[in-house]
């Protein structure tokens, strides 16, 4: 059949692509897995290391399909991936570079898959805007998985943490990196230098004496100037003496 419901042949790679995407890390209740989760329709679904995508609607179908929005989707450009990082609901969502690999749909900015393998972990800062050191329980998360989010020792306070090391462990083994501070934004608790000040130019004192009375000859011209004025203008109100 053609027309509008013509099939049209799906993309397929034997040799992974490279992407990037967000995603939130998530830990097992029992502290033995790690695992993430989507920051968009995947928030309910937890996916491992190397896992295959699955409809988040419920349906049975292949992913990615055409007449759904299911699957696994990344950035082309790590540039985008992290624009999307600076949005208020993403803060707490650490970075993946991840392989891509079997069918697949393109899109304007990246890829709709069915498999996927991360390669890297890009933890962000904390949201004081120091450089995170720690994963810590926020507090929500789905049903069997606790969702972890970056944070500073100092305001990881008394809240569960663990190590880079132990999410790289627990997620079997992944290179996780860590991002600085901010760039170009002051961190809370250090001392900002600032500039200097510019020094006004110097002047000589000796030089104030003659200046003022310069000034007060040039005052006494104008004084006398404005006698000579209002004296003629009064010779020429009054007029001719009869």
């Amino acid at each position: 059949m053609g027309g509008l419901f013509a099939r049209t042949p799906h993309e397929h790679s034997e040799k992974p692509l490279p992407g990037f995407k967000l995603a939130y890390p998530m830990l097992s209740a029992d502290g033995t897995v790690a695992g993430y989760s989507g920051v968009t329709l995947g928030r309910a679904h937890v996916y491992r290391t190397v896992d295959d995508a699955v409809c988040a609607h419920g349906s049975r179908h292949a992913c990615p399909s055409r007449w759904c929005d299911c699957g696994f989707y990344c950035f082309h450009e790590l540039s985008s991936a992290r624009d999307l990082a600076c949005e208020p609901d993403h803060r707490g969502a650490v970075l993946l570079e991840v392989a891509v690999s079997g069918r697949y749909r393109r899109y304007e900015r990246g890829l709709r898959y069915a498999r996927q393998r991360v390669r890297t972990v890009r933890i962000g800062r904390c949201e004081c805007g120091r450089a995170a050191e720690l994963l810590a329980d926020s507090g929500v998360g789905s049903v069997g998985w606790r969702r972890l989010v970056p944070v500073c020792p100092g305001c990881a306070a008394l809240r569960p943490v663990i190590t880079p090391e132990d999410f790289s462990r627990l997620a079997g083994g992944i290179d996780v990196r860590l991002d600085g501070p901010i760039p170009g934004m002051p961190v809370p608790g250090v001392a900002v230098r600032p500039e200097p000040a510019a020094e006004p130019p110097p002047t000589s004192r000796g030089d104030e004496p003659g200046t003022v009375a310069l000034l007060a000859a040039e005052v006494a011209l104008l004084q006398a100037r404005l006698d000579e004025v209002q004296s003629r203008l009064d010779r020429l109100t009054r007029g001719p003496q009869s």
